[in-house]
């Protein structure tokens, strides 16, 4: 059994874990905040404008159900969350038809 639970351990994807820790972190993500945490490199190199800005933020509003401020902050924001939550589906189907034989 636990080596049964090791080769489970050592063969889960970690592209999974990661989108479900992004969905995670973005859901407790405070959008009207003034100063927050950023991995944007054009923000870390002092630009004023990325295509991507406010992506998280709205992805946020649109979980907590207030779609159209999310829409007017990111309109590709819905596109966005769809496209990680197949993603999600499809790595989870992944998982579960792989067969662990010894």
């Amino acid at each position: 059994m636990k080596q049964y639970l090791q080769h489970i351990v050592q063969k889960f994807p970690l592209e999974l874990l990661f989108w479900i820790t992004a969905l995670i972190v973005i859901w407790y993500l405070e959008p009207a905040g003034a100063a927050h945490f950023s991995l944007c490199p054009l923000d870390q190199l002092g630009a004023s404008w990325c295509p991507g800005c406010g992506l998280g933020r709205a992805m946020n509003l649109l979980m907590h159900g207030d779609w159209l401020a999310s829409f007017s902050m990111h309109p590709l924001a819905g596109f966005a969350f769809v496209v990680i939550l197949l993603r999600i589906v499809k790595l989870i189907k992944n998982f579960k038809n792989y067969h662990y034989y010894g």
